[in-house]
């Protein structure tokens, strides 16, 4: 089992997600940034907002690649 922080996955926080895939992690970082929208989090909110430009800017699969690289080193 493996473990990365929110804020590893692109998000504002510390919060650790742990799990045996990175697919597994993506899906814990993802359900969690849903709860800080719903809270109406703002430092998640820059966060999400700064993953929509960098999707928007087609970067997100490279950034992507690097954090599933990051999983696989740990």
């Amino acid at each position: 089992m493996k473990s990365m922080s929110c804020n590893q996955l692109g998000g504002a926080c510390e919060q650790i997600f742990s799990g045996d895939s990175f697919d597994d992690l993506a899906a814990q970082s993802q359900q969690h940034g849903k709860e800080m929208l719903q809270a109406n989090d703002a430092p998640h909110l820059a966060a999400m907002n700064k993953m929509m430009e960098l999707m928007s800017a087609g970067g997100f699969d490279a950034w992507m690649a690097a954090r599933k690289a990051e999983f696989e080193a740990l």
